[in-house]
């Protein structure tokens, strides 16, 4: 597996997409962008799913991302809602197979677990655990995008090339462990 790689992850939305970007040079994780897509001024919702599309080929074509962590749509009462959040998430998906970026998929829930070692965990503390460890100097505006730059810390913990060979299940755990591969 590649040592020093860069991973794009994904929060999808139909009004607000989130990113993050992560880069994953052996010892340690350093982050090289985050933030949002707004979509909510536009109404037609084809425009939005080209403006995802788009803008999803921009941050590969920016950044080249080795590999891209995408957040999975989970189950709500509002079957809309979660069809659209699908639809988000394929044209997100379908960008970066047009790239032939390697794609993982995550569910809301093990990001959390991964993040703070606990699945319930609120978009809040992932944020506040997020900021402290990779020194973000202030939590963004919006949550989407610590949510998205999470799937990328995920993947980062789930396919680490070091040492720990994949036992972490947690954050946490990894930087107990390993306090010296943590930038800062």
């Amino acid at each position: 597996m590649k040592t020093d790689r860069i991973i794009l992850g994904i929060d999808p939305g139909t009004t607000i997409m989130g990113y993050g970007l992560v880069h994953d040079h052996g010892p340690a994780i350093e982050l090289i962008a985050l933030g949002v897509i707004k979509l909510e001024k536009m109404q037609d919702h084809l425009m939005r799913l080209q403006r995802i599309f788009e803008r999803t080929l921009y941050l590969i074509d920016e950044y080249k991302p080795d590999e891209m962590a995408i957040e999975a749509p989970f189950y709500g009462k509002n079957v809309q809602s979660m069809l659209k959040l699908g639809r988000a998430q394929g044209v997100a998906m379908a960008a970066a197979l047009y790239r032939s970026v390697p794609i993982s998929e995550y569910s809301p829930r093990k990001i959390k677990q991964a993040i703070t070692g606990k699945g319930s965990a609120t978009k809040e503390q992932v944020a506040s655990l997020l900021t402290v460890l990779l020194s973000i100097r202030e939590t963004p505006q919006y949550l989407d995008a610590t949510d998205g730059l999470a799937a990328a810390v995920c993947h980062y913990l789930q396919k680490n090339p070091g040492s720990s060979g994949g036992k972490y299940k947690s954050w946490k755990s990894f930087i107990s462990d390993n306090p010296e591969r943590i930038t800062g």
